[in-house]
């Protein structure tokens, strides 16, 4: 099999290192990133700017309709674009964050967005990170990897991160928000998230970003060799 012809699939709940890690593995077998959870973001924060309701499933539907998320390559990572609007950094604000669980609970904002991640997939070889990539998105996918950490571990990096891009973050809150999107995902009747049977788990608690790499890329090429 050749590197840039493999799909892989990282799943895993909030902050357990998913984007960070899918990244660099991108980088390192020459695939194409796709950041599912950018994508939920973009309609969360479209609908908060529209004044749509984040419960309202069919105005949701519409909008996402009228909206093409593109991804660039940038120097720290990955730019992304709604309508060629460049909206990397608005998609990661507070209120985005505390309403992307909802907005992605709804059956039909799912369907359209897992049809638009399949079809990158299926133009080149991809690493896919989300919260049902191994179960639903790519089902098929050669190498299923199950990021987790502790909360207080996951809760210490969003404070770090909010940090560093110099949003105020009450510590204890974070925490809070971290266990409630745990058991919202996990509970939401449409693609929950879970570990696929096939997929691999790796504690990411303790370890630097090298450590999970490395750890990653070994079950990788004993999968793809």
């Amino acid at each position: 099999m050749k590197d840039n012809n493999i799909q892989i699939a990282i799943d895993g709940p909030a902050s357990s290192g998913k984007s960070t890690i899918a990244k660099l593995l991108a980088d390192k077998y020459h695939l194409v990133y796709v950041d599912t959870g950018a994508m939920y973001r973009t309609l969360t924060y479209l609908a908060l700017k529209n004044k749509i309701n984040i419960d309202d499933e069919q105005a949701l539907t519409a909008l996402l309709k009228e909206v093409n998320i593109t991804f660039k390559r940038a120097k720290d990572g990955q730019d992304v674009f709604a309508n060629g609007e460049k909206i990397t950094k608005k998609i990661r604000e507070h209120e985005v964050t505390n309403n992307v669980s909802v907005v992605s609970s709804f059956p039909n904002v799912r369907k359209e967005l897992v049809r638009r991640q399949q079809a990158l997939a299926k133009e080149s070889g991809v690493v896919m990170d989300g919260r049902d990539i191994g179960t639903v998105v790519l089902p098929n996918a050669d190498v299923k990897i199950f990021l987790i950490a502790s909360v207080e571990e996951r809760a210490n990096r969003r404070y770090l991160e909010n940090q560093k891009k110099g949003i105020e973050t009450n510590f204890e809150r974070l925490k809070e928000e971290i266990i409630a999107r745990d058991d919202y995902d996990s509970n939401r009747k449409e693609s929950p998230l879970k570990q696929a049977e096939d997929a691999i788990c790796v504690d990411t608690t303790g370890l630097s970003i090298t450590e999970v790499v490395n750890k990653c890329v070994e079950l990788i090429n004993k999968k793809i060799k």
